[in-house]
């Protein structure tokens, strides 16, 4: 499997790119910034490009969205999320942003729904909380966490648009997850379900299962 990560910016977002073994196809998680540096990521790899994914719709998440998605392709976003691409104060993210991160092509995703790009069958999930419309993207051999689940804590629920309850609920369907799964999360280092099961303390508080 080819995995790179790109991290190079303020916020230390994650920008994951990812293709199964076999797969000249690549797809993109959340490209917050530096659209080149995203792209070069995709193409050292000798990787296509073929759809950008978004966790969620803070601007950290997609703000380089417009300069990775050439027409041809699309944006897979949350439904609920899909305000944040033209009106971020609208849609509840909590900070000033006057910007459009509007792509041609947006298609919005809603739970169950599953994507086939680059080798992989990947589900949606969708775990609000942080925001309204946030997803995990889930394969049978890892999970993009997006900012619901990073190593040692969690995401914020304390914007405009978040919701105490619906985090509390997206976390216990993570807690439900096998141990040994991967998880490459929105910020930080990758880690597994078990080692924050067992270690995170937001989890622990939790009961560490559903």
């Amino acid at each position: 499997m080819f995995l790179d990560v790109f991290a190079d910016n303020p916020y230390a977002t994650n920008c994951w790119a990812v293709s199964a073994d076999g797969s000249d196809e690549a797809v993109v998680l959340d490209p917050g910034f530096s659209p080149d540096r995203v792209k070069e990521m995709v193409e050292r790899a000798g990787k296509r490009l073929a759809a950008v994914l978004a966790s969620h719709g803070h601007a950290d998440h997609i703000g380089s969205v417009p300069g990775v998605c050439d027409p041809d392709i699309p944006l897979y976003i949350h439904e609920a999320d899909e305000l944040a691409l033209s009106d971020q104060a609208g849609w509840g993210a909590g900070y000033p942003v006057e910007a459009s991160f509007r792509p041609k092509e947006v298609r919005t995703v809603s739970d169950g729904d599953v994507l086939e790009f680059a080798g992989f069958r990947i589900r949606v999930k969708h775990t609000p909380g942080h925001t309204p419309g946030s997803v995990c993207y889930l394969t049978d051999g890892f999970v993009f966490s997006g900012d619901l689940v990073f190593r040692d804590a969690i995401g914020r629920y304390d914007f405009p648009n978040s919701n105490t309850a619906d985090m509390r609920a997206s976390l216990r369907w993570f807690l439900t997850l096998r141990d040994e799964l991967p998880v490459y999360p929105g910020h930080g280092p990758e880690t597994t379900v078990g080692r924050e099961r067992k270690a995170n303390d937001w989890l622990r508080a939790m009961g560490g299962d559903a």
